[in-house]
């Protein structure tokens, strides 16, 4: 989504879509760690972490929804994408397939 977005430095985005200033430390956490598995998207330009402001939105968003208890789906870890591919190959190796 971010390919159409005007982008902007993180820490001007979140300050610009919360009207808050953060920590950049706070920043990267959003966009490494995420909050319960739900990540900010960012592009990387020259050595810099970008962002929209509409991204970040969407991140309030999804991470206002999961802690109201909202069913949405929430983004997979590495590790649990990788579980589930390995899991997928052993059902269609035993279906024969």
């Amino acid at each position: 989504m971010l390919h159409s977005e005007p982008l902007l430095p993180l820490t001007v985005a979140v300050e610009k879509a919360t009207g808050q200033r953060r920590s950049p430390a706070t920043c990267h956490r959003w966009r490494l760690n995420g909050i319960g598995g739900i990540t900010l998207e960012t592009a990387k330009f020259g050595g810099r972490r970008l962002t929209s402001i509409a991204a970040v939105r969407r991140f309030l968003e999804r991470t206002t929804a999961a802690s109201d208890g909202d069913p949405s789906p929430k983004q997979r870890t590495n590790r649990q994408r990788e579980a589930a591919i390995l899991k997928a190959e052993s059902t269609l190796r035993n279906a024969g397939v």
